[in-house]
């Protein structure tokens, strides 16, 4: 009787043990839940000899998600202020290797002097010790 009883232990030990593999049903691929994205509702062309779309191109009609969200978010471009217009109109077109050039040694900088330079070096706080020096 106890070689019988060792044999069902042993044999229900080791299902048990095998049930914890990872082939499971918690362990199967799922579509990630943040990549899905909402479908526009199917619409009716009022043209019915439009050519229908290829399969696996995007619509036309709408954007990805992110271009979505942006939309909704700042309302898609704002118009330039007059003053805007006028100010990038001064300015001029910008030069195509401009951000090459900053960098050089010799591109020619606007020294800003002591008052600026002391607001940047400024150190960090709530200004509890500030002090205002008024000239007399």
């Amino acid at each position: 009787m106890t070689a019988i009883r060792t044999v069902i232990l042993l044999a229900s030990a080791s299902a048990m043990l095998g049930a914890c593999g990872g082939g499971g049903v918690f362990n199967r691929d799922r579509p990630d839940e943040f990549a899905v994205q909402r479908q526009a509702p199917l619409v009716v062309p009022p043209d019915f000899t439009l050519t229908p779309p290829a399969p696996g191109a995007p619509r036309p009609a709408e954007g990805t998600a992110s271009q979505q969200a942006l939309e909704a978010l700042f309302g898609g471009p704002a118009e330039r202020s007059e003053i805007e217009t006028s100010a990038l109109d001064r300015a001029g077109p910008a030069a195509p290797g401009i951000r090459s050039q900053v960098g050089d040694p010799d591109t020619n900088t606007v020294a800003k002097g002591r008052v600026t330079r002391d607001i940047i070096a400024a150190p960090e706080g709530d200004g509890a010790s500030a002090q205002a020096l008024i000239p007399s």
